[in-house]
């Protein structure tokens, strides 16, 4: 069985079709990434999950329970992390993660031993008598993943656990949520940094306009759609678009690179040639115009 399986889901708001017709499971002991542009519908289908939003059809199930129908037991076997810091700042770290073991219904004798691994998973365990707004933005992450994993759950939510971090707080967080990986715990984390989907999941659904447009692992997704290698074709604006258009016509399939061209799986170009990546994937299949 699987931690979590969505069948069709649509959510619509008004005239907006926010989650159109979505496919997702996250098997057993897995990370899965998903993965797309802002507006893509992955902060959507987090709601849903959670049950802050409810489908318009479609299945859901998380754990073997569906959901909206038994969410109230569903999030009580979930850890959730959510993308916007909501942390209680009049409070200390520890008192923090009290509240939440408490909400959490973990048993009474069991909640000291309960708040103490907590404290060692996110390394914060010389900070518990620290107010929360004295802590820096990574040690809150990391206080907001604690939380989400007091009542040790089967089953993560990770929504942007990284996002607006500096790059080695997000390092940090990224060996801390491969760590959980590699203990069973299962793991659903939406993202749009496409190295950080790369790094830890072990599948990726790329998302586009509330659908998903792709599944599988990095290295296969790549293989599939990008190929083993681009050719980098720097040089004026005429000159690249002159390329892609070239390109395109012979059947390549081409991405703009800030100053260059990159032209897919193809040989007999001038340029840098280099291994394609999920980038690669991820800019041909949602496209390269910005929401």
């Amino acid at each position: 069985m699987p931690a979590l399986r969505l069948r069709g889901v649509v959510k619509r708001f008004g005239n907006l079709t926010a989650v159109d017709h979505l496919d997702l499971e996250v098997p057993e002991g897995t990370c899965v990434g998903l993965l797309g542009p802002n507006g893509a519908g992955k902060s959507t289908t987090m709601r849903l999950l959670t049950a802050q939003a409810i489908p318009d059809e479609g299945e859901i199930e998380i754990l073997g329970l569906p959901v909206p129908a038994r969410s109230k037991e569903a999030r009580a076997l979930c850890g959730v992390v959510p993308q916007l810091d909501n942390l209680d700042v009049t409070l200390t770290v520890e008192q923090n993660l009290r509240v939440f073991a408490y909400l959490y219904r973990v048993p009474r004798n069991e909640r000291k031993a309960a708040i103490e691994r907590a404290l060692a998973i996110a390394n914060l365990s010389d900070r518990r008598d620290t107010r929360v707004d004295n802590l820096s933005g990574g040690m809150r992450r990391r206080l907001l993943i604690a939380r989400g994993l007091v009542h040790q759950p089967q089953l993560i939510l990770l929504d942007e656990p990284t996002v607006g971090l500096d790059p080695q707080v997000r390092q940090e967080l990224w060996a801390l949520v491969d760590r959980l990986r590699s203990e069973g715990v299962s793991i659903l984390m939406s993202t749009h940094y496409i190295e950080e989907a790369e790094r830890l999941a072990d599948t990726v659904t790329i998302m586009s306009h509330g659908k998903a447009v792709a599944t599988g692992t990095p290295r296969a997704l790549i293989s599939e759609h990008a190929g083993a290698e681009a050719v980098e074709v720097y040089g004026p604006p005429a000159r690249l678009q002159e390329v892609e258009r070239e390109a395109q016509a012979a059947g390549y399939s081409t991405r703009r690179t800030g100053t260059s061209i990159s032209v897919l799986n193809a040989n007999g170009y001038e340029g840098e040639r280099r291994p394609t990546n999920l980038e690669d994937v991820f800019v041909l299949l949602t496209g390269e115009e910005i929401a």
